[in-house]
């Protein structure tokens, strides 16, 4: 894997000149031809031994390629904002727009690294950690995430002179890191985790490339070649499986549509079920905690009210509410998870989400507005979303809100004739009514296959509101005590 690497190979000028111009202007060529095609993002990851020639590398090559849609993303210790969400976060947040390149360091390579690296390694964290960035890429490149990994190495001799030569000028000093000069005494450690991370890593979708160090023209030389590479020639997008189902259960067609309460014990249930989420909230050990609250269901089904009784409960300032709508152009640039995990709410704050991530394996599907390869893998990328949010502190509750056709047919004229509710009805809802049973279909394997132990779903009849209202908030006061005591 390192052989040539270590042997550190050179380049004479003659070779270096006449490929740096040919490679110069073919990076600009093609990454202007992605831009124009805008159909797929690049990410490079930058690792490899310490003291190899990484950041200087890149500025050269930000240097050769247009730099204006070039970011870097440095990641180094977390930031408060991001220590407090789940680790993946901040990789999400900055992932760059299709046609767009992003170069990576520090990336969420660093834990799996750092593991590595010990004198005692635990290899269950090693794998566990190696199995959560396969996944991760592999989704990522599903969404037209192109990935390149390049890791950057060279001999033990070859490290140890590079950080001699470049201390012994006072122009170049600053390149080497308190880190790059103690390399060489554990060098071995750090080859073996070297190998041992891009083994495990390594996949078709998003592969390592070892770059050769030792010279600065042959390093800069063969990163443009594969950065080059990589814009003209994208891989294919990973295959993943999807487990069978062999009949999806009709879980809305089992629901109790006459469940009603009366006025007087909705106002009083509601108020007792309010008081006991506020007083959950406002609990000190809800600091270390945060509220994912989900909202789906049929056009008419009573999202809005039911929200609003569950936000009377909560203090304005702890609570956001995301309307979800259909995705603007910034939006489908990127993978589609990215504009919800921008949305993952701090510890001690509440989130509200009027329609959801949920859209990709319902009206995204129902409409023919994903191909079937992407919302079929949805249902694995959506729980190991929700997995991550919970296992970082989260409580997440699902709530479908269900009529029946003949309840909505009768909202949807009352809204008609209100002055006051009439906007809320547009031809998008009777054309969605149209469709029902292609709705209910991809309802309930909706909730078949995404319905988690860590992220339940909890299926309402809403043809009475009331009774909606005061289960949901019910069930949240009950999620709330039983996760805080």
């Amino acid at each position: 894997m390192f052989e040539e690497a270590e042997s550190d190979p050179r380049l004479s000028k003659e070779s270096v000149k006449a490929q740096e111009t040919r490679l110069r202007t073919a990076l600009l060529k093609a990454q202007y031809d992605r831009l124009q095609r805008a159909d797929r993002s690049l990410l490079i990851v930058v690792a490899g031994i310490d003291g190899a020639g990484k950041g200087a590398t890149i500025n050269l090559l930000n240097e050769w390629m247009d730099p204006r849609h070039i970011r870097t993303l440095a990641f180094g210790q977390p930031t408060p904002e991001e220590a407090v969400r789940p680790p993946m976060w901040r990789y999400w947040n900055e992932l760059p727009a299709k046609g767009r390149t992003g170069i990576v360091f520090g990336s969420w390579y660093g834990p799996l690294l750092r593991e590595a690296r010990r004198k005692h390694p635990d290899e269950d964290i090693i794998e566990a950690r190696a199995e959560a960035i396969r996944h991760f890429e592999a989704m990522l490149a599903a969404d037209r995430v192109q990935i390149v990994k390049l890791w950057f190495h060279l001999s033990r001799q070859a490290q140890r002179e590079r950080a001699e030569r470049l201390l012994a000028n006072r122009d170049t000093a600053w390149q080497v890191a308190p880190v790059d000069l103690t390399v060489h005494k554990r060098f071995d450690r750090l080859r073996q985790a070297g190998r041992q991370v891009i083994e495990r890593t390594h996949a078709g979708h998003a592969p390592w490339i070892v770059v050769p160090s030792a010279d600065d023209e042959l390093r800069t030389l063969r990163t443009a070649e594969t950065v080059l590479h990589a814009l003209r020639h994208p891989p294919a997008a990973p295959r993943i499986a999807r487990p069978p189902m062999r009949r999806v259960p009709d879980r809305l067609g089992r629901l109790d549509h006459g469940a009603r309460l009366d006025k007087e014990e909705y106002e009083s249930s509601l108020l007792a079920w309010q008081a006991r989420v506020a007083r959950q909230v406002r609990r000190k050990k809800f600091a270390e905690r945060s509220l994912v609250l989900v909202f789906e269901g049929q056009d008419a089904a009573g999202k809005g009210g039911t929200i609003r009784r569950v936000t009377s409960a909560l203090d304005v300032r702890h609570f956001d509410i995301t309307q979800v709508s259909a995705p603007v152009p910034y939006e489908l640039a990127r993978p589609y998870l990215w504009r919800f995990w921008r949305r993952v709410p701090e510890p001690g704050r509440i989130a509200l989400f009027d329609r959801s991530w949920y859209g990709r394996v319902l009206v995204e599907r129902v409409e023919k507005l994903a191909a079937p390869a992407d919302w079929r893998r949805a249902y694995g990328e959506i729980n190991d979303f929700e997995a991550q949010l919970v296992a970082h502190g989260a409580i997440v509750l699902k709530f479908w809100l269900a009529v029946t056709r003949d309840e909505q047919l009768a909202r949807f004229r009352e809204r008609e004739r209100s002055p006051f509710k009439n906007f809320k009805i547009t031809a998008e809802d009777w054309r969605n009514r149209r469709r029902w049973d292609d709705y209910a279909q991809a309802a309930n394997e909706m909730l078949a296959r995404t319905d988690t132990a860590h992220a339940p779903w909890h299926a309402l009849s809403s043809n009475d509101k009331r009774h909606a209202r005061v289960e949901a908030v019910r069930r949240i006061a009950q999620a709330l005590e039983a996760a805080l005591d």
